[in-house]
């Protein structure tokens, strides 16, 4: 059960990378855009910061320390 329980976890860290990822492209695309005078959805993307990207991110902080705490938890005390 312990194993199922760290396979999503890792799941859901693997899809959180990658939207991590994009919004961070699209957050230099559209800095790279407002220099240039080209919309491409900065004022947007700010808006989004608090309710979308912030919780992303700590998500994926969050995930990644109970990621390694079950790996290590599993590893010292299940595997001997």
């Amino acid at each position: 059960m312990a194993r199922g329980l760290l396979d999503r976890l890792n799941w859901l860290l693997v899809i959180d990378s990658f939207f991590v990822l994009a919004s961070f492209v699209w957050f230099v695309l559209a800095l790279l855009g407002r220099s240039l005078d080209i919309p491409l959805g900065f004022d947007l993307w700010l808006r989004l910061w608090d309710p979308v990207f912030t919780p992303a991110l700590g998500l994926l902080m969050a995930g990644a320390i109970l990621s390694g705490l079950f790996s290590y938890v599993q590893k010292r005390w299940f595997l001997n």
